[in-house]
């Protein structure tokens, strides 16, 4: 259930207050919901460096949620099913909400590595805490048998590098041999100029469904795996030639699959792309590149809302966000059959 909710004024002179503030998080068991007048004034200077440590979901509901307060994480209108999906979600998993929030809010001017590196860190949090903890007890890792052929394939034609996710029996999960793969694979153009273009792609039903759920949290511990995210990261590597790439979607492009992408320069989608972010669900945040590639693309106050409302949205809206470029149908993907 949703917190009752305070006006604008009402917030911004608890933010003002300093102390107030903290007291809106606690009563709000981490969400802050203004609404009423006063939605378009602005912070001081004060207290917007105030803001950026309050240990809550800020949420303005809006008349007309186009426009996002400076100071609001994300944005609803006041008929909307949206409040209480977030709230939903913020009161099963507050540590990882509020904490994607505070991330996302002190986010600009920072440079990819900078934010990268924010961002590992955080994840790396909530990798040792209870929240995923929770998530873990309750679903058991299972054993997959050692799959056969590459995670990644690579394939040249004169200055074109194809990389495509190998793996379209779980659609294309992101696991450690995938990271590897791409890493290796983009590594490849990193250090060869003469590849002009890198196709990024999916085999199978989907581009990638996200994280492999069962490799969360086999890392030894969460320091150990932050550090391994620092020297192994597609998402580094794939900022870095994102200027040569163009990123191709079609069915899933979930978590991490579509944080990766939208590094790209050039992200074109088949009408049957799903995106979503679920980690929040999981007791964590997007860890793939999502804080840095997703608010460039779409601002930081619609990826707190695939973040936290749990929704999915279709190729033609990512078009109209700017999370994709381009719609083109993909001809690998097979039609479905007419019956006659």
């Amino acid at each position: 259930m949703a917190p009752d909710p305070v006006s604008g004024p009402d917030f911004l002179q608890a933010v003002q207050d300093g102390s107030a503030a903290e007291e809106l998080a606690v009563s709000g068991g981490g969400l802050v919901v203004v609404e009423g007048a006063g939605l378009d004034e602005k912070l001081d200077p004060a207290a917007s460096e105030t803001l950026l440590t309050l240990p809550a979901v800020v949420l303005a509901v809006h008349p007309d949620p186009e426009q996002r307060p400076a100071w609001a994480d994300l944005v609803v209108g006041p008929d909307s099913s949206d409040l209480q999906a977030v709230a939903a979600t913020v009161g099963a998993n507050p540590l990882a909400a509020t904490i994607l929030a505070v991330l996302l809010r002190s986010g600009p001017p920072r440079s990819t590595a900078e934010g990268l590196v924010a961002e590992s860190t955080a994840y790396g949090l909530l990798q040792g805490g209870p929240e995923f903890a929770r998530w873990r007890r309750d679903r058991p890792t299972v054993q997959r048998p050692i799959e056969a052929g590459p995670a990644v394939t690579v394939e040249r034609r004169e200055d074109e590098l194809t990389v495509t996710i190998n793996r379209p029996h779980v659609r294309n999960a992101l696991s450690s041999a995938v990271r590897d793969g791409l890493e290796a694979a983009l590594q490849v153009a990193v250090f060869d100029p003469s590849v002009a273009t890198i196709h990024l792609r999916g085999a199978g039903p989907s581009f990638c469904s996200g994280g492999d759920l069962d490799e969360f949290g086999t890392r030894a511990d969460p320091p150990t795996a932050h550090l391994l995210r620092l020297v192994r990261s597609p998402a580094r590597t794939l900022a870095s030639v994102a200027d040569r790439t163009v990123a191709h979607l079609h069915g899933d492009a979930v978590g991490s699959g579509i944080e990766m992408a939208a590094f790209a320069h050039r992200v074109v989608a088949d009408p049957t792309t799903r995106i979503a972010l679920p980690e929040v669900g999981l007791g964590l945040m997007p860890g793939a590149g999502g804080t840095v590639s997703l608010p460039r693309r779409i601002g930081r106050h619609r990826t707190m809302w695939l973040a936290l409302t749990g929704a999915t949205i279709g190729a033609e809206v990512a078009l109209a966000w700017g999370l994709v470029d381009q719609l083109s149908p993909d001809p690998r993907i097979a039609s479905p059959r007419e019956d006659h």
